[in-house]
């Protein structure tokens, strides 16, 4: 394995966290904004306690960051994040480099569609 090629756990982490419907759409709010975790749970129908869940497999994953301040913690979108996933993707050659501007679009145009309904 190169120094450039993800470890497969990082790759298990990374796709399992963007296996859930729910964590893609955090991803796609957070792209607005850093967001307080209580302003990201704010639009689901389920606890904090289920949100912080979902956060902690972003984070793990190294899609997120999670930051104290004060008494708020606040969550960031990680683009270095995908980076990884990017890198594997790219290594079979028959698709074309994942670009994550075009990732960052697609999130934003999925987010646009959760708005709407």
């Amino acid at each position: 394995m190169s120094m450039d090629t993800p470890s497969p756990d990082r790759l298990d982490l990374i796709f399992a966290a963007l296996a859930d419907p729910t964590r893609r759409r955090v991803l796609s709010m957070l792209l607005e904004d850093d967001m307080a975790v209580s302003d990201v749970a704010a639009p689901f129908d389920m606890s904090l306690a289920a949100i912080s869940k979902h956060l902690s497999v972003l984070a793990a994953a190294g899609l997120i960051r999670q930051e104290r301040r004060g008494r708020i913690t606040w969550c960031k979108l990680d683009p270095e994040g995908m980076r990884a996933a990017s890198v594997w993707m790219g290594g079979f050659g028959q698709f074309d480099p994942v670009d994550l501007d075009d990732f960052e679009r697609f999130l934003e145009a999925e987010m646009q569609s959760w708005t709407r309904e």
